[in-house]
């Protein structure tokens, strides 16, 4: 039990990044409204640099929608939840019912394990007569984060048939199943998702970590190398075998290669 705890643990940690570059394009609402930013495939020099620079400019100009939603995606890339929430709490005061600040609310609270409060949110955020692709994906992620699969998956069904073709809610589909160790169908929705227009250097990457889990190790170096530098690839494929070995997986997989 305690190998598939610490494995499902980290696709949830996984789900987490992924939510906060889940697109806040046009959807059914016919809402517009520019792109949650994809911050994967930064180094942390570069990370850092750019989260320097958000905070200045947030810092000089506190109420810019985008800005406010660009910079609580970049404390959250870089593990800094609470100061997302603050972030994104000020934000409400100045948006109480934008429902971009809404959603981008509700990612930052459930990736500070704040998920009651995060599916208060994202419910507030959800209009029964025009739903959101984009809230409803997000309320699914938080769902899958609380083991709540099922009804997760419904929703991404739901989000889907308001937005097909978007990458997003396949990778957060994939994810799903992956969560709970389905590694083949976790696979079939990821590679639909990075086929698909909009897909991000995350969603990529989720899938290179499938297909490593799954003993296919040069198709997931394959993928990183051409996403990250030299050593976030070696740093990944360590991770993808700590894994496997956590799990007790790590024998069959070699023998199988």
């Amino acid at each position: 039990m305690l190998q598939v705890s610490r494995i499902t643990r980290s696709f949830r940690a996984i789900m987490l990044v992924s939510v906060a570059a889940v697109a806040l394009s046009a959807c059914a609402s016919n809402r517009s409204s520019s792109r949650s930013p994809d911050f994967a495939g930064l180094s942390h020099d570069a990370s850092q640099a750019n989260l320097a620079e958000l905070s200045a400019r947030y810092k000089a100009n506190p109420k810019d929608k985008g800005l406010i939603i660009y910079f609580a995606a970049a404390l959250r890339g870089q593990g800094q939840s609470k100061q997302a929430v603050s972030v994104l709490e000020a934000g409400m005061a100045y948006y109480k019912s934008d429902v971009d600040i809404s959603v981008a609310y509700a990612k930052a609270l459930a990736a500070d394990g704040r998920f009651e409060q995060a599916l208060n949110v994202i419910d507030d955020a959800i209009r029964p007569d025009a739903p959101d692709w984009n809230a409803l994906s997000v309320k699914g992620a938080i769902l899958d984060q609380m083991g709540r699969n099922g009804e997760a998956r419904q929703l991404y069904k739901q989000a889907q048939a308001f937005a097909p073709g978007e990458a997003s809610i396949e990778a957060n589909w994939g994810l799903s199943f992956a969560m709970t160790q389905d590694l083949n169908s976790a696979e079939q929705h990821l590679r639909r998702a990075v086929s698909m227009p909009g897909a991000t250097t995350q969603v990529r990457q989720n899938l290179a970590l499938i297909l490593g889990l799954q003993g296919q190790f040069d198709a997931a170096r394959a993928i990183y190398a051409a996403e990250l530098p030299p050593e976030q690839v070696a740093a990944n494929m360590a991770y993808v075998k700590a894994l496997l070995t956590q799990q007790n997986r790590w024998d069959t997989v070699a023998k199988a290669n």
